[in-house]
């Protein structure tokens, strides 16, 4: 089963202190270093993440989606907020799809394994964003490690897609 991480924006920027620091001298710039670190841990996590920012208090906004990098960026309409929102598609999705919600505001943790979704907090989430990053960096290093071998795109695809493109090559040739 596909898995979704939902991801409470403001939440997890208020509870991080290097992002909380960033947030004060500028908001937007926040959120994008946010949005840019999911975007390298879905990369490598291969998992669909949504990231939501509150519009409740955005004046007239509709809300809208931003596609960025390979993650979607959720910024709610007026009057409702990141909460509600990932309560909503909590309780929509469940059972279609493995939800975990990274948040550290406990009610709404607790509202959402109501709707069965896995709860994550935000120093979960920042731990496994720096497990990710130390594990591209390992992968980095070891194919620098094998002098005369080509980078080639097939060893970066997965296993069976690789084999896949293989079998087509083969098919070619004959």
């Amino acid at each position: 089963m596909r898995e979704i991480l939902l991801v409470d924006g403001y939440n997890i920027i208020f509870a991080w202190p290097v992002l909380r620091k960033l947030s004060e001298e500028d908001l937007e710039a926040a959120r994008i270093r946010l949005a840019d670190m999911l975007v390298n841990y879905q990369a490598f996590r291969k998992n669909d993440i949504i990231l939501v920012f509150d519009g409740y208090k955005a004046k007239g906004s509709t809300g809208s989606v931003v596609h960025y990098g390979g993650i979607d960026i959720v910024y709610t309409k007026e009057a409702m907020t990141a909460d509600s929102f990932i309560e909503a598609v909590s309780w929509q999705m469940s059972g279609k799809y493995t939800l975990r919600v990274a948040t550290g505001d406990g009610l709404e943790q607790m509202i959402i394994l109501a709707g069965g979704a896995a709860r994550m907090t935000a120093k979960e989430l920042r731990h496994e964003i720096e497990q990710a990053e130390r594990d591209m960096h390992a992968v980095m290093e070891e194919k620098k490690a094998r002098p005369g071998k080509r980078n080639v795109l097939l060893d970066s695809l997965p296993r069976e897609t690789a084999e896949m493109l293989e079998r087509m090559r083969l098919l070619e040739d004959e």
